[in-house]
């Protein structure tokens, strides 16, 4: 006989949650495991003694991780997907018939707890991770990645230098026809004074002028410069009044975008991220280097780590990087920049007396320390006499045409590099090489296409930084729970083969189903 089901709408009388939420639900499996209880106090002083409940800080940062772990980057979105989803009701602590916080709240209570208590979650969850045995701490592999900010390339402004306007522009570049027109207009200009002055020095802006050379006087005729995205934009000179801390950055084959730039450390034992933070895109990834590893060998630390080896690209690459690593007594795997400059060919150097022998057998002495300012990179600079040059027999290949004594300059830090060098070169370097690239490459990938990182839905770098650490959360939560299901499977096959071994007694197989079982309970607990 055929069925026919007829839909009435009705009150349930006794419908608990739990019963519809499966046993192994990733959402119910997550609430067993994560305790957030140390919010209550660290954020009381936050709060007012007065009024309204808010929303509980608990409830706020796993609403935030949902988001996250669902790639949910809109604060309305996120509420109006908890709302139909069981499991999520069950893992915030909500009934089915309890209206959820309004999207505003999430918003406001982001911006009303500091960094610290992002910082302090994030600790606690790397914490669980280690207790599990996934960090081993002793290698990690940093690397960064721009993250699209919350503004808009449309309503940049030119930053004001102390003279006219106009005639600024016309001494760096012809002004264009977009340079006058506004298309989106900011409501509200949230740049201090100093952001939207230049601060870029006369040279620096005189080189933005020579490398955009061929955009002068016909960049308004060019193909496509009707667009409103065609023009020539620098942080030099032009600011966001949206997000004053967003800066422009581009990389190759990618169009230009106002971003923050994530800088990411991940262990390379489990791929569990240990430090994540925000900084300004403008800057290099050597910049931060130091930064990064006076906070995450410190963490690494408290938790009983001896951080022993970084892995980096060529970006992470400088003479100061270097020697800061080897005096924290950390190695470095970290390809060297084009800047490196050793000494010419066939210039032999004397460490002892630290002068240069040229291939005619004279002495090449040190002159000077001085800083490049094209790549702000220290330097030292080997000079001989000319009155030597003119009579060597060498001069004409050696000088070149116009020179009349060979000077020439290399890293203030060549020793460094060169036992930096060896490293890479030497078997266990091929092995760090491909470690990195198999290590904090994909997580970066993860993080961008499946956990929401590919923008920032903040304004400020302190908001940016927030939500960076909550992305990291998302993913070791993941992580760690991926772990101990695998690791309880792992366990359960192993006491299977034992029962099909026929050389163990009945006693030893009772045994270790005891263990088994103590273990089992022991990890669901934690």
């Amino acid at each position: 006989m055929q069925g026919k089901k007829n839909y009435q709408e009705k009150l349930f009388n006794n419908f608990q949650l739990s019963d519809r939420v499966p046993k192994n639900n990733f959402y119910r499996l997550l609430k067993e495991i994560l305790h957030l209880d140390f919010l209550y106090s660290e954020t009381k002083s936050y709060y007012g003694s007065s009024g309204q409940s808010s929303i509980d800080p608990i409830v706020f940062f796993k609403l935030c991780l949902v988001g996250y772990l669902e790639n949910i980057i809109s604060d309305r979105q996120l509420m109006a997907h908890s709302a139909m989803r069981l499991d999520i009701l069950y893992f915030i602590g909500y009934d089915i018939d309890e209206p959820l916080p309004w999207h505003s709240t999430i918003s406001r209570t982001r911006q009303l707890f500091p960094e610290a208590v992002y910082e302090k979650v994030f600790t606690h969850v790397l914490a669980m991770c280690i207790e599990k045995g996934m960090v081993k701490g002793s290698t990690q592999a940093i690397d960064s990645a721009p993250v699209k900010a919350n503004a808009s390339m449309d309503r940049l402004e030119l930053k004001v230098p102390v003279q006219e306007l106009t005639a600024h522009l016309a001494s760096v570049r012809l002004i264009s026809e977009r340079d006058k027109v506004v298309y989106r207009k900011a409501k509200e200009n949230k740049a201090s004074k100093e952001q939207q002055s230049i601060t870029a020095n006369a040279q620096e802006l005189k080189s933005i002028s020579s490398r955009n050379k061929n955009w002068r006087e016909t960049q308004d005729g060019r193909p496509g410069a009707n667009n409103k995205g065609s023009r020539y934009t620098s942080n030099k000179t032009h600011y966001s009044p949206t997000d004053p801390d967003s800066r422009i950055s581009v990389k190759p084959g990618k169009a230009r975008k106002l971003n923050y730039s994530s800088q990411l450390s991940v262990d390379t034992a489990n791929h569990v991220i240990t430090d994540i933070k925000a900084y300004h895109a403008d800057g290099k990834d050597s910049q931060y280097l130091e930064d990064i590893v006076e906070r995450l060998q410190a963490r690494l630390w408290k938790q009983g780590f001896r951080m022993e080896n970084v892995l980096a690209d060529t970006g992470y690459s400088s003479g100061e990087v270097y020697a800061f690593l080897e005096q924290r007594g950390i190695k470095s795997y970290i390809p060297p920049h084009g800047t490196y400059k050793g000494g010419p060919e066939r210039f032999e150097y004397i460490k002892s007396e630290d002068h240069y022998i040229c291939p005619n057998d004279e002495i090449v002495p040190f002159k000077k320390v001085f800083l490049d300012y094209r790549t702000q990179t220290k330097k030292k600079e080997y000079r001989i006499s000319s009155l030597i040059c003119k009579a060597c027999p060498l001069a004409k290949s050696c000088l070149g045409k116009t020179a009349k004594e060979k000077k020439f300059s290399v890293t203030y830090y060549r020793e460094e590099y060169e036992r930096n060098i060896a490293r890479l070169s030497s078997p266990k370097g091929r092995v760090m090489k491909s470690k990195r690239q198999s290590t904090v490459e994909p997580v970066f990938g993860t993080l961008t296409q499946f956990m929401g990182m590919r923008k920032i839905n903040t304004l400020g770098i302190e908001q940016a930084n927030k939500v960076m650490h909550l992305f990291a959360m998302a993913y070791n939560l993941k992580k760690y729970l991926k772990f101990v299901t695998k690791n309880v499977k792992s366990k359960a096959k192993a006491l299977a083969m034992l029962f099909l071994n026929k050389k163990l007694d009945v006693k030893s197989i009772l045994i270790v189903i005891s263990q088994f079982k103590f273990r089992k309970i022991a990890v669901l607990k934690n």
